[in-house]
């Protein structure tokens, strides 16, 4: 499948940003130190011919690649564009929209809260957030098109928010949230705009699981009880404890050089960079997919999370908080394997039973497969993505983890998928020659 060029009132529109685990074992607090020789250089060589191909035939315009072993950096390779049309060189700090990778950022900020008795997880949010102190359950439309809402049967927790199970969904999944907002003139949630956080629920909290503006409000929670702004916070207490110098929501003159554009697929499977950006005076910071960075940065983050809360010299998280993050929070439930579109040129279909198996399980803020991965992947794994097909995944069990950035829509691209999945691949074929 292909998309159609991107126009960026769509984009602005639709654009809405896309890790757990059963325990991490034994915890790793040691300062990381650099992988063995002879696994760096075999997943050199095997991953740097795949992505360079990958560039040059123009699946993907551009690739930032990094993954790490407790032992620290096992590969870093940069190729292709940062634009095709002005022609930029990718490079290992090239800066990328982030988009949904930000919410296991924003879990994190709100965790550390947790651990210091500011925010607890059954704790009803809408006592500390008005805006959801008396949530709607959206059930239809009658014959004239009017929605038709009743009040939810129970209060909004910040566990429903960390797992999705609140009710909140996306418009770009979700048909009926689109009507809705259409309805009601909202904006779509990536203007950065408070109304667009004012679309009713899907279903009663901790009735259902789907995909949406939760984590959102998770960054709310954290400002309304830290007293800082969602960027300082996360500034102070989480990116420069781990050296993520290149990682923010609004970014400086120097990261903007550094940017990469976001490209969308065209009917004849070219890409063409289109015009796209996640403002820069936003009136709420998009805890669920604002954030931009590189992969370096992102890599130090996931470090952080395989040694156990603990990295560069600094203690972000409690090991034990770590491991509470990465279990099954949904219990019985199982996320969607198959998340149908509303709005192909953002996203095509989403199949995550195709790609990690059945049973998908679901932690604070984490995608768990219960199954073993094609490329190697362990049961228990930590996965999630953004929107312009950036991904990163968790090993505990393997002890690995790793970040593959590009810059394009649609969601999904298979284009996309597939170097990320030879990517992945490389990764565990050097770790099973070690």
């Amino acid at each position: 499948m292909t998309a159609k060029p991107q126009s960026r009132r769509h984009v602005l529109k639709t654009a809405a940003a896309i890790s757990a685990a059963a325990s991490f074992g034994e915890v790793w607090t040691t300062a990381a130190t650099a992988a063995t020789e002879a696994v760096q250089k075999a997943a050199q060589t095997g991953i740097d011919q795949v992505l360079r191909q990958a560039a040059e035939i123009k699946d993907v315009a551009g690739v930032v690649a990094m993954a790490a072993t407790e032992d620290g950096v096992l590969y870093q390779g940069a190729f292709g564009k940062r634009d095709l049309v002005k022609g930029s060189e990718m490079t290992l700090d090239s800066v990328f929209w982030l988009a949904s990778m930000t919410k296991a950022i924003t879990a994190t900020a709100a965790m550390q809260l947790v651990e210091q008795g500011k925010l607890q997880l059954e704790q009803p949010m809408g006592a500390l957030l008005p805006e959801l102190a008396a949530p709607q359950v959206l059930e239809g439309f009658d014959d004239n098109g009017e929605p038709k809402l009743r009040f939810a049967k129970r209060p909004i927790t910040l566990r429903h928010l960390l797992t999705h199970t609140a009710g909140f969904t996306y418009d770009i999944w979700d048909s009926n949230t689109g009507r809705y907002a259409k309805y009601a003139k909202l904006p779509g949630v990536i203007t950065c705009k408070n109304a667009a956080l004012t679309t009713p629920l899907a279903f009663d909290p901790g009735d259902g699981w789907e995909y949406g503006i939760n984590i959102d409000f998770v960054g709310k929670a954290v400002e309304a009880v830290s007293g800082q702004s969602l960027d300082i916070y996360m500034r102070d207490h989480i990116f420069a404890p781990l050296g993520m110098t290149d990682t923010a929501f609004i970014i400086g003159p120097d990261q903007r050089t550094r940017l990469v554009s976001v490209h969308a697929r065209k009917p004849d499977g070219s890409l063409e960079p289109v015009e796209f950006g996640v403002p820069q005076d936003p009136e709420f910071f998009m805890g669920g997919g604002g954030l931009y960075g590189t992969a370096r940065d992102y890599l130090a983050f996931l470090q952080m999370l395989l040694h156990g809360g603990r990295f560069n010299g600094a203690q972000v998280l409690r090991p034990e908080t770590v491991a509470l993050m990465s279990k099954n929070h949904i219990g019985s439930q199982n996320v969607p394997g198959l998340w149908k579109t509303t709005a192909p040129d953002a996203s095509l279909d989403v199949d995550l039973a195709g790609a990690f198996g059945q049973d998908l399980k679901w932690g604070l803020s984490f995608l768990i497969n219960t199954h073993q991965g094609p490329a190697g992947r362990a049961p228990g794994s930590l996965t999630w993505a953004g929107l312009a097909n950036t991904f990163f995944w968790l090993d505990p069990a393997r002890r690995v983890a790793g970040v593959i950035l590009t810059q394009s829509l649609p969601f999904v691209d298979p284009r996309a998928m597939k170097v990320y999945g030879q990517f992945e691949s490389g990764v565990y074929k050097a770790l099973n020659a070690s």
